[in-house]
């Protein structure tokens, strides 16, 4: 399993290129696919990104709804729809397609957030304001996590 720790700030080329940070591209080693899946998120103003068992794992989630619900509809449409496979170059960069860089507001810089399981892209100044956000968050609700076995 991939697993995504760090933050990383990356440069985004007149190509529309960027470097997957090593660690990244080291947790990627054994996916099926050489590159990323990635696809704008529906709740923050970033980038998702994993690798393909991921986003396989993903599909069998929506698939534990009710079929043709409205909830499988749209998650479906929003995670599926909207989703890139980026394969690597041989320098370890992937191409953002427009579509998920407007969707971030990226321009020259990226900041590479991992998040564990998946890991994120965004506009390095709202990171910012959301990390910010979630701490404040988490100062005030003191949220636990249950350590697996």
């Amino acid at each position: 399993m991939a697993l995504f720790i760090g933050s990383f700030l990356n440069r985004l080329d007149k190509k529309g290129r960027i470097s997957v940070p090593a660690p990244f591209r080291a947790a990627l080693a054994n996916s099926t696919f050489a590159g990323i899946v990635a696809f704008p998120s529906f709740s923050k103003p970033a980038v998702e990104a994993g690798d393909i068992e991921r986003m396989a794992r993903l599909s069998e989630g929506t698939d534990e709804l009710p079929a043709f619900s409205t909830e499988q509809d749209d998650l479906a449409a929003l995670i599926f729809a909207s989703a890139h496979q980026l394969a690597f170059d041989g320098d370890g960069r992937v191409v953002l397609p427009e579509e998920l860089i407007l969707h971030a507001g990226i321009s020259d810089q990226v900041q590479v957030v991992g998040l564990g399981k998946t890991f994120e892209l965004w506009q390095p100044d709202s990171f910012k304001t959301f990390r910010a956000e979630a701490l404040k968050r988490a100062q005030d609700k003191r949220p636990t996590l249950k350590l697996g076995g």
